[in-house]
């Protein structure tokens, strides 16, 4: 079977868990600070500004928590995004408002998002798709001149940029996931940065059951009566650990790589889907935006998309389409605004394998597969 994701991990990965082993301290701790200072430094920020998580859907609940939302609020977000977005704004009581995206890039430009803004907007989450920066430049301006908090949700967007700027430095939040299908995986883990130093510190303190302070060794060199606890708000346990974030430090030192080999595949994709009718390959990236390439997404006639879907798959070949469109899902309490891109490209698209242990034959296998596909299909 020729994989959608698979992880790359190897030697380097084992040993640095072998040293967390060999310390006897797996949770929180001296790893877990220096991945956080060593990821802030690829995004170019400040590192107490960015927390390690147990996961990229913990870091968006956070966010959303963070902001305050009351019960009537509303937050505007893609509808062709993953849905821990949305359950993230429900989690807080606030309302999700789905808006349309460009049919090509799947994306949303900052029209979109302006379509969708009401008196009581209190804040905007922007998916980069499939690592693809999109129109963040527009939309960060579009919120700050409105006075709107934006939430990046950049977790297929670990090496994306923006002339030169890291995806993630654009908002006031943003987060990336590190989990098993993802560019830089920990196995289960995720980042937010936190641009306000005040709402940073608590974000912190919520990621971990709201304490001040731990009552662990550290502060015990610090403080009489380490043990008693202060707990102005209530938190959660979401924190990361020693082992993953051992693992991340060695993912993070080889993204260059990673992401190096997944622009070949995309390239070679280019050259083998060329010319072929019927298969409208992903739009080139605008000057000065680069990738993860976490997504490869090809296009066709909304009534063979599923057909070509099993015959890949039959020809173990797997392929899917993300994301969903979140305005069709009941659970989101969605009013039926008409979003014509996002079902447009809905049924007609779909996420060829892409990751760095696809070799040079794989993908010709694939592109080769696919355009029989689609000539017997059509």
């Amino acid at each position: 079977m020729i994989h959608l994701f698979q992880p790359q991990t190897g030697d380097e990965e084992l040993a640095a868990v072998a040293e967390v082993f060999a310390d006897k301290w797996l949770g929180h701790g001296p790893r877990t600070k220096a991945f956080e200072a060593e990821f802030a430094a690829h995004i170019g920020v400040d590192p107490e500004h960015m927390i390690f998580l147990n996961s990229g859907t913990a870091a968006l609940f956070l966010a959303l928590e963070c902001l305050g939302l009351e019960e009537g609020d509303e937050v505007v977000l893609p509808s062709l995004s993953f849905l821990a977005a949305a359950n993230a704004v429900l989690a807080v009581g606030a309302r999700p408002v789905f808006c349309d995206v460009d049919p090509r890039t799947l994306n949303p430009d900052a029209a979109h998002i302006e379509a969708a803004l009401t008196d009581r907007t209190k804040a905007v989450v922007v998916l980069h798709y499939g690592g693809y920066p999109g129109d963040i430049e527009a939309v960060a301006a579009l919120c700050r001149d409105r006075g709107i908090p934006l939430v990046e949700d950049a977790a297929c967007s670990v090496g994306s940029r923006v002339n030169g700027k890291a995806v993630g430095g654009f908002g006031d939040f943003a987060m990336w996931s590190f989990d098993a299908m993802k560019v830089l995986v920990t196995g289960d883990g995720g980042m937010l940065y936190v641009r306000d130093r005040e709402l940073a510190a608590r974000a912190r303190r919520l990621a971990y059951h709201g304490l001040v302070q731990s009552s662990g060794i550290g502060h015990a060199k610090v403080s009489h009566r380490w043990w008693e606890l202060e707990v102005p708000e209530i938190g959660r346990r979401v924190i990361g650990n020693d082992m993953t974030a051992a693992i991340g430090r060695v993912q993070l030192r080889r993204l260059p790589e990673f992401v190096a080999r997944r622009r070949e595949i995309v390239e070679l994709y280019d050259r083998e889907l060329a010319g072929a009718e019927g298969i409208l390959p992903p739009p080139p990236l605008p000057a000065g935006h680069e990738s993860t390439y976490y997504f490869y997404w090809v296009q066709f006639e909304e009534e063979i998309r599923d057909e070509i879907a099993s015959e890949l798959l039959a020809a173990d070949i797997y392929t899917t389409f993300r994301y969903a469109p979140l305005h069709k899902v009941a659970a989101y309490r969605s009013e039926g605004r008409p979003l014509p891109s996002s079902d447009h490209a809905a049924g007609r698209t779909l996420c060829l394998p892409l990751h760095p242990g696809l070799s040079d034959d794989d993908v010709r296998t694939v592109a080769a597969t696919l355009r029989k596909a689609v000539e017997a299909c059509r």
